[in-house]
């Protein structure tokens, strides 16, 4: 039987409190990023982007902030930075 119009449940919207975290995403990004890590990780990554350029470019997407801007307000300034694949990895 359906409940009556207008009535709750006793526990209807005591979700977790204002401003706390969801523990479920925390483990599950700890989780991704081990397994980066056992998979390679930057040089994985490096792989992954010749190979899957299209998976890495939405991967690529979803990290990068959504908004730029130039510094104070000017236009944005765009260089290009060159990485030898041989030196990744490495630490210096």
């Amino acid at each position: 039987m359906a409940a009556l119009k207008g009535t709750r449940p006793p526990a209807a919207g005591k979700g977790r409190p204002k401003g706390a975290k969801n523990k479920m995403t925390a483990a599950l990004k700890d989780m991704i990023l081990g397994a980066l890590d056992e998979a390679g990780g930057q040089q994985y990554l490096v792989e992954q982007a010749h190979q899957n350029p299209a998976a890495f470019l939405t991967l690529l997407g979803k990290v990068l902030p959504l908004q730029v801007a130039g510094s104070e307000s000017g236009p944005i300034e765009i260089s290009v930075v060159r990485y030898d694949v041989s030196d990744v990895g490495t630490k210096r």
